[in-house]
């Protein structure tokens, strides 16, 4: 299993980046990854102790795109950057995942450069999972596409629902369309169309109409697909509000505690870790022919190898092709604008 990783992605690039690589070759025999950025910096981040070198290569790339880049601009105007580095490697058959916590920009317009999506693909979107009352739901799409058509939207309820299936072990899971209220007839344009959409499709049995912002967590259903925009939105409150309560309940419960705090405190580091983006490692970009795992800028080198850890297993479980057999078997009724 050979993975590119992009050293020089993040905010704290490259040294948690190199050191989530080195602890996730330790955790698995069969991979190999490819260190993509600057060589000096990169060598200079690596154990002097010992680890298994020799399945770790570095890729030099000369350019690295910075997070308040303009993320088309830079791609241009800085041909060998790392990012753009991490696809050629995809493209050329040479690794079987790209991994990074760069700009998030830029490395869905790398990806659509190249165009390589699954067949009947037209846009691929980034899939999150999501903790809920019952477990975890899948929610896509979160920032790769702004301006869906519905049949994006409905591509990423077949793609989620193969994710629910396969990655969460939800045998039989269910869709939701994100929107301003339950009613059949609530939101713009898009999100009437695509709900008329679902409902003339063969997903109709698992589609449970419209659902609001509140039911994420109460787990309405096991998808919820929406726009690009609005994903990123609702994906960047809950994190926001998580890591307020969390802060809150230390401060005003824990903290006036008249006892020993350590139980409460052992509690609550517990539930933060089960919650932390770093436990997943990273967001998948479904519809890329190739494993794409897009982390959060500041992933440190927990999430890095949580991130190459999932990268690993969504190739060997073939999520790709699997995706692949369910569009091709789910017709989608004619006339529709793609």
């Amino acid at each position: 299993m050979r993975i590119a990783l992009d050293a020089m992605g993040g905010d704290h690039a490259p040294g948690p980046i190199v050191a989530g690589a080195v602890h996730a070759l330790a955790d698995q025999p069969d991979l190999q990854v490819v260190l993509v950025g600057d060589q000096t910096q990169i060598e200079a981040c690596l154990p002097t102790g010992d680890f298994p070198r020799d399945r770790l290569e570095v890729f030099h790339a000369s350019q690295t795109i910075a997070m308040d880049d303009s993320p088309v601009e830079a791609l241009r105007r800085k041909p060998d950057n790392s990012i753009s580095r991490c696809w050629q490697l995809l493209a050329e058959r040479k690794v079987e995942a790209v991994v990074s916590a760069g700009s998030t920009g830029a490395m869905v317009a790398g990806g659509l450069r190249l165009k390589r999506f699954l067949p009947k693909v037209r846009r691929p979107g980034i899939a999150t999972v999501m903790p809920t009352i019952r477990g975890y739901c899948v929610l896509l799409d979160v920032g790769a596409n702004v301006y869906p058509k519905p049949l994006h939207l409905f591509h990423y309820g077949v793609m989620g629902a193969i994710f629910a299936k396969h990655i969460l072990h939800i045998p039989h899971p269910t869709i939701g369309l994100m929107n301003v209220g339950h009613e059949e007839g609530k939101g713009h344009d898009l999100a009437r169309d695509t709900h008329a959409l679902f409902n003339n499709s063969p997903l109709k049995d698992r589609f449970v109409g419209n659902v609001e912002g509140r039911d994420i967590h109460r787990h309405a259903c096991d998808v919820i697909v929406t726009d690009g925009f609005v994903g990123n939105v609702v994906l960047k409150v809950c994190e926001g509000v998580f890591d307020f309560i969390m802060k809150m309940v230390g401060k005003e419960i824990v903290a006036p505690l008249p006892n020993d705090q350590r139980i409460a405190l052992n509690a609550l580091q517990g539930l933060i870790d089960r919650y932390d983006y770093s436990e997943f490692g990273g967001a998948p970009l479904l519809g890329i022919d190739g494993i794409c795992i897009i982390c959060h800028g500041a992933s440190g080198d927990r999430a890095i190898r949580n991130a190459l850890k999932v990268a690993a297993q969504y190739a060997r479980l073939g999520l790709n092709q699997l995706i692949v057999q369910e569009l091709d078997a789910i017709p989608v009724p004619s006339g529709i604008d793609e």
